[in-house]
């Protein structure tokens, strides 16, 4: 049975929301052919041959030639050990085992850009602009985000210590391990009867949570909303079925999208039931280019049904699929690019992202902050509220329009 999933390549994105410990799926390092048997590389060519999106040529590939074969492959489909098949469900169930750190790759090392409400991390003081310098007595100045989490992983004790610089000083801190909930939803209500609602990733929890999240709003505004924006900026994505099932909750009808690959299941497409959630009020949708995958999903679908107005940078491109392919006995397994993704129109986003609607310059963009407007400062929400003010009528109109098309 292959699973698929959506998720982009984060070594080409600016922030890692980064599993220090044990989520090292989008981090795997080549493969040695000699780590796998005979019949584990058999099998991975079987499944190449016959799944993956392009056909390769595969005949004169001998098994002590196999990982030259795994670097013939896209970015994205690689082979998956039980410790990084594991992190990989965890991360798509919206939980994970770690510390709760969101760390950047500098020319000179690893720093700390945030860490995740309720984590070891910010229980032990670790703040953004920390800079790594130790992970218990190794020096890890100078490294790569694969090598911290390499060390991390390997760490014997259940008690990390973390040394890092702040405001020139050395401070040491003790982290233990925990497993750890995302919350991959948040939402505020603005003034005017506008809800607004933040998607950082896709899980198997976010469709319900979204659902969740508007029922509050409404409640809160003791009537339904007047309209919606959901910020997608610096969304890396998630699961396919998420983005269907999300777009879904917006849609009366037409195509949300479709997937074309060389074998006979990976060509669907995937169709909005009737019902809309918000009853046809208008939609904003804010997009950046670090919004990929089931991110693009999402904001093709909306724009493409005329459902939302997208405003922003153009995003990412990442517009393939993977698939989860057991190998052996199930503990471990092949992420393999099986098909591309398409939008309603037909347009292919790989390499190309999201056109938005609207283009919004740098400073716009930080005058929209999202960790500003969560904090439910008033002066910032109308601010914000003030900033986007211009397009509701233009994102009713896009509404109008199609409605009179029907």
């Amino acid at each position: 049975m292959m699973t698929p999933c959506v998720q982009p390549d984060k070594n080409h994105l600016w922030h890692w929301l980064f599993v220090l410990g044990l989520m090292l799926s989008l981090l795997c390092l080549p493969l040695s052919a000699k780590q796998l048997s005979s019949e584990q590389i058999d099998e991975i060519l079987y499944h190449i041959h016959t799944y993956y999106v392009e056909d390769l040529p595969l005949s004169h590939v001998k098994k002590d030639n196999f990982s030259e074969l795994l670097t013939q492959l896209d970015d994205y489909s690689k082979f998956l050990d039980e410790h990084e098949l594991e992190a990989l469900f965890s991360a798509a169930n919206g939980r994970y085992t770690g510390l709760g750190i969101e760390v950047e790759e500098v020319e000179d090392g690893v720093v700390i850009v945030d860490t995740l409400p309720g984590s070891p991390a910010e229980a032990a003081g670790i703040e953004g602009g920390d800079k790594l310098l130790a992970i218990n007595t190794h020096d890890v100045k100078r490294k790569s985000i694969a090598e911290v989490s390499k060390l991390l992983r390997e760490a014997q004790f259940s008690t990390i210590q973390l040394t890092v610089e702040r405001a020139n000083t050395e401070v040491t801190l003790a982290l233990r391990r925990q497993e750890i909930t995302l919350r991959s939803v948040s939402s505020q209500l603005l003034p005017g009867g506008i809800g607004y609602v933040l998607l950082s990733s896709f899980n198997n929890h976010s469709y319900h949570d979204i659902a969740r999240h508007i029922s509050m709003l409404n409640s809160h505004l003791g009537a339904p909303l007047k309209g919606l924006i959901i910020d997608l900026r610096d969304n890396p994505g998630g699961t396919l079925n998420s983005a269907v099932a999300i777009s879904d909750l917006f849609l009366q009808s037409g195509t949300i999208v479709s997937t074309r690959g060389r074998f006979y299941d990976a060509n669907q497409r995937f169709f909005a039931a009737q019902g809309d959630i918000l009853n046809g009020a208008p939609m904003l949708v804010l997009i950046n280019e670090q919004s990929a995958s089931a991110a693009e999903i999402l904001a093709g679908a909306l724009q493409d049904n005329s459902r939302a107005l997208i405003l922003g940078n153009r995003s990412y491109g990442k517009g393939s699929v993977q698939s989860l392919i057991p190998i052996g006995n199930g503990t471990t397994a092949l992420k393999l690019t099986t098909a591309r993704y398409f939008t309603p129109s037909g347009q292919s986003i790989e390499g190309t992202g999201i056109q938005p609607d609207v283009i919004f310059s740098k400073q716009v963009l930080l005058e929209l902050d999202k960790d500003a407007i969560m904090a439910g400062e008033k002066k910032v929400r109308l601010t914000f509220v003030a900033n986007l003010d211009k397009h509701w009528q233009e994102a009713e109109q896009l509404l109008q329009n199609h409605n009179l098309q029907q």
